[in-house]
């Protein structure tokens, strides 16, 4: 399971598309809807917050939102009613290591991709 920090914007059609689908998958655990993956860490940003599925929804949103600019037809009734408000926390370097980590991905699977973002000096969350 994969919850990028890094802003959706940045992820290839691929990247999208997985990130949709495992942002999904944590919030069906985060609603008590699945058995496995409930101590995965990707999750523990979501659920040290006040309002667990809240947070997982707003960033299905988020991730919705990108997928609707794009032109892409992301199931949007999938996300939870739930909201919240404020920012998650992204840990120092946190940005930077996924940024590297994107990069050597799309190296391989979507060079063009890569081409089209590889000018970003300073990612966004």
């Amino acid at each position: 399971m994969r919850i990028w920090s890094l802003h959706p914007k940045y992820l290839d059609a691929r990247g999208l598309v997985a990130l949709w689908r495992e942002a999904l998958l944590a919030q069906a655990v985060l609603r008590g809807k699945t058995n496995g993956y409930a101590r995965h860490p990707q999750l523990r940003r979501f659920q040290e917050r006040s309002s667990p599925v809240g947070f997982i929804a707003e960033y299905l949103r988020g991730v919705h939102a990108e997928a609707v600019n794009r032109g892409y037809h992301f199931a949007g009734a999938k996300i939870s009613r739930s909201r919240a408000s404020g920012c998650l926390a992204v840990p120092r370097g946190q940005l930077e290591f996924e940024w590297h980590h994107l990069m050597e991905k799309l190296r391989v699977r979507d060079p063009g991709w890569l081409a089209r973002i590889s000018t970003v000096k300073n990612p966004q969350s």
